[in-house]
Order: C-alpha cells, then structure tokens, then sequence
C-alpha cells in the first residue's frame, strides 16, 4: 500500500465540504490519508486516534463523503480516484475490495476500484501519468509532452470536471420519475445544475434530492414543483437532506416560504 496520499482542493474547497464542522473535515483528511489504494479505510482506529466523534463519521456518510460497507466501520471514500492515482504496478487491491464490489455495485476498471459510469484519469500515451508519476516505459526527462496536449484535455479531465456535467442524465432521471419533458439544452436547467455542480454535488446527490422530494410531493399540490428550478436551485442541500416528514405539507410551505 502507498505510503503517501494526496487531497485535492476540487474537493476539499468545495461549499459541500467547507461547511462541515472542522473535527468533520479533519477526519475525512485523516481518512484519506490511512485508506488503502482502493480508497477503502477501517474507520474505527482513525476515530480513536485523533479523538473524533462518532457523529462526524455519520455526518460524511450523510453527505456522500465516504460510504459504508459493513458493521466494523469499514468505509469508501467516494472521490478517492480524483485525488489519488497510483499505478497499476504499484497498486495494491484491497483485502476489502470484494465486499466494496457486493454492497456498493463498484466495478474493477484496470487496477482501480471504481463507482459505475465514473470516469477516472487515465495514463497519457507516453506512459507517464497525468499525476507525475512516470513509469518505466517513459523518460525521466522533461520533453515534448510535458507541456501541450498532454497536460490538459481528454487525459485530464474526468467525470467531475466542470466541462463535463452529465446534464442529460440529471434531467432525463428527473423526467423519469415525474412523468415530465424537460430538455437539458435548456439554458436556465443547465445554469441550475452547474451551480451546484460547482459546489460539490455530484451525479448521485442529484438523484438522491429527485428522489427525495418526488416521494414527499408527489400526489400533493406540491407536485408542482417538482421542477428543475426547485429542486436544483438554492434550498439543494436541505432537499438532498430531507428526513422522514411528519406533517409534509405544513412543512413544505416552510421549506417554499409560503
């Protein structure tokens, strides 16, 4: 296993990561940091070691930050292929990996343990990783390709990149469930879900806030508003965050301002 971990600001300078209480973003660090080259960590020694509470561990799952796979506190760290690349001849596969595939449905792509449909960065075709890392079949010198096309583009950019928000995907789920005909090349969706892009959310989040509110709206006069300028604008996290509610409609006027 890697003795060195990267985190990656695309991440941990997010408003969704930034917002967390700083014992919360301290143990994510941590986590990392003690993961093995699938990304997966025993969590229970990390919270005892640096004194963390066990509720800024549920506070991560909750956000998407890491996900559980048993009883024992063993975890995945949902981003841990965009901080961290480590080549396949170094990786090292977890003795977890098994259970990450059974519970989570993540598949193997080359060495690397990965979510489905997600892309990862990929080695450039001289063989020298868009992280630095240099294998043996490339020259550890300075040339043409380390300067150009190689540094960006197709090699670098991977599924949580900005340029490549899943626009169509987001609004085909949302028409999916709600039995509407909302285009993605619609300006006004596509600014909506960029926003929150930007802050962090992710493919999955977007689901699980269509989910969310189409299970307390639907067949109630809120049904309305089960749209993209609602469920995609400011009051986001709250939706993505909605529990058991006891009296929908009361509070759902709170939530709309009503």
């Amino acid at each position: 296993m890697a003795e060195r971990r990267m985190v990656s600001k695309t991440i941990m300078q997010t408003q969704k990561f930034l917002r967390l209480p700083l014992e919360t973003q301290a143990l994510y660090v941590h986590l990392v940091i003690n993961s093995d080259d699938d990304g997966i960590v025993e969590a229970f020694p990390v919270v005892r070691m640096i004194g963390a509470s066990e509720d800024s561990l549920g506070l991560l799952v909750i956000k998407q930050f890491i996900k559980p796979l048993n009883q024992d506190m063993v975890y995945f760290i949902t981003d841990f292929n965009e901080q961290n690349k480590i080549r396949p001849d170094r990786h090292k596969p977890s003795i977890h990996r098994n259970l990450a595939i059974q519970q989570l449905g993540l598949e193997v792509d080359g060495s690397r343990l990965v979510e489905p449909g997600k892309v990862v960065l990929e080695l450039t075709e001289e063989g020298q990783t868009v992280d630095g890392q240099v294998t043996d079949e490339c020259p550890h010198s300075i040339g043409k390709y380390s300067i150009g096309k190689y540094s960006i583009g197709k090699y670098s950019i991977g599924k949580g990149s900005i340029d490549n928000i899943p626009y169509k995907e987001i609004i085909d789920y949302l028409n999916s469930k709600t039995g509407k005909k909302y285009r993605d090349n619609v300006q006004k969706n596509r600014s909506l879900i960029k926003a929150r892009w930007s802050e962090g959310y992710r493919l999955e989040d977007f689901k699980q806030v269509i989910d969310n509110m189409v299970k307390d709206w639907s067949g109630t006069k809120y049904a309305k508003y089960l749209r993209p300028e609602t469920l995609f604008g400011t009051k986001f996290d709250g939706y993505l965050n909605q529990g058991n509610v006891v009296n929908r409609e009361k509070k759902t006027d709170e939530r709309l301002g009503f």
